[in-house]
């Protein structure tokens, strides 16, 4: 289920996968916060397997970006029953489940 502990721990993990993007300019990136979307019903989230939010991040973790959360098959099932999504949240050793566009504000995730 998508919920602020759910946001929290997310921008976490983001903040740590930031440190192993192949690109070093996002060494110095982190995230301060992200906000719940308007709109993730069980029947929205399993039709279109996304939800679009709002992070914090960058350099100063304060400039706004539009946060793409693509659920996996692991993700949309354990959301459907109505679990925590948290362990759908890949490692963050391995940061190849995000993507950070700067000049677009744009961050994409990709859950398990």
């Amino acid at each position: 289920m998508l919920n602020t502990d759910f946001c929290e721990y997310l921008e976490c993990q983001i903040s740590k996968a930031f440190v192993n993007l192949a690109d070093r300019q996002f060494r110095n990136f982190w995230c301060d916060g992200i906000l719940l979307p308007d709109f993730c019903s069980e029947k929205f989230v399993n039709d279109n397997r996304q939800v679009t939010m709002i992070a914090y991040a960058g350099f100063t973790g304060q400039d706004k970006y539009e946060l793409t959360l693509n659920f996996g098959p692991a993700a949309l099932s354990r959301y459907a029953k109505g679990l925590d999504i948290s362990p759908c949240v890949p490692d963050t050793q391995n940061a190849d489940w995000l993507e950070v566009y700067i000049e677009s504000k744009k961050i994409i995730v990709q859950l398990l």
